[in-house]
């Protein structure tokens, strides 16, 4: 389907990981929001190497339709990788990317397609609300989006995730960003084009466990703030000097100490809180410089990004780097 006469006009991609039990409902959902829809369209699922019976899912549904193309990968690679796999095999004119466990409304992309044949090349969806999430979740995604729009030099939306539409010279552009650690959403904003926002309510999960535990969540913010700002690195600098200025306030207190009062006995609990501060800061300035150099380590390696398995209904495509000018 690399023929431009070919190609669909509508691309969804969905990350399926351990979905076994939401799968039915997403199929049942994409085929009420798109037949009825004047359009051609496909649907790149990507099995991110699922442990439960998502694959054979993906499998039987690809073999009910032929316009479900499934791309499943040799292991677990993240949700950052499974959609960059997606997007790479996806050949329509406009893409899609969401989450699989419907917590992506699957009729908001109506009102994407809308604004995108008014002429936006992305239209991302922004939450203006969060059901079924803690007050935790709720608020650290707050403070994330809102952090990272400070550090970085351009503007990230806040309150948006991964799911938006993207016209196919955005997602030719995304195909040429190879770098290893993946922010999408601020690769997708960092490209340019025209942009625009439409609202939806994130809605509950329809069944399973989230995906993303507190430890990938820390990851994830990791990945967005190193991958998009040198901000840690200068707060290593501000976190030496300080240490510096209190290193130099420490000798000038013992010096006049020494001088004015040579019974003095040497402070141990100042010296115990100095030197706790300095390790300290050495320590957060060694963790940043170590985090930035682990990346350049990543990224010389220039190994591919993920391992396909196997894939339906591609057309005999196998490989994991699909060329990006088509």
């Amino acid at each position: 389907m690399s023929e431009l006469t070919s190609r669909p006009l509508l691309s969804l991609v969905l990350p399926v990981f351990n979905e076994e039990q939401t799968l039915g409902e997403l199929d049942r959902r994409i085929r009420e929001l798109l037949d009825p829809l004047d359009v051609t369209w496909e649907v790149v699922l990507v099995d991110d190497g699922s442990r439960d019976r998502s694959r054979a899912i993906l499998n039987e549904m690809a073999s009910r339709d032929d316009r479900y193309k499934v791309v499943g990968l040799s292991r677990n690679f993240g949700h950052q990788i499974a959609i960059t796999a997606g997007i790479d095999y996806a050949d329509g004119d406009a893409v899609v990317v969401m989450d699989a466990d419907l917590q992506d409304p699957p009729e908001v992309v109506v009102e994407m397609i809308q604004k995108w044949r008014a002429g936006s090349d992305v239209v991302y969806a922004v939450r203006t609300k969060r059901h079924g999430e803690s007050w935790f979740k709720r608020l650290t995604a707050a403070v994330f989006y809102r952090l990272l729009r400070r550090l970085t030099g351009f503007s990230i939306p806040v309150d948006v995730g991964d799911f938006r539409l993207m016209s196919r010279k955005v997602v030719l552009t995304l195909r040429s960003l190879r770098e290893k650690h993946r922010f999408v959403r601020g690769m997708v904003v960092w490209v340019g084009f025209k942009q625009t926002a439409v609202e939806y309510e994130r809605a509950r999960r329809f069944a399973g466990e989230t995906k993303y535990p507190l430890r990938k969540m820390v990851r994830f913010a990791i990945d967005g703030i190193a991958s998009f700002s040198t901000a840690p690195l200068q707060l290593a600098i501000w976190l030496g000097s300080i240490a510096g200025v209190f290193a130099v306030g420490a000798a000038g207190w013992a010096v006049y100490s020494f001088f004015t009062n040579r019974a003095t006995v040497p402070g141990w609990t100042a010296l115990m809180v100095l030197v706790a501060f300095s390790s300290t800061a050495q320590l957060i300035v060694t963790g940043i410089l170590g985090e930035y150099v682990g990346r350049i380590y990543e990224e010389v390696k220039r190994r591919p990004l993920y391992a396909v398995d196997d894939v339906k209904n591609l057309g005999g495509r196998t490989g994991g780097n699909p060329d990006p000018r088509n």
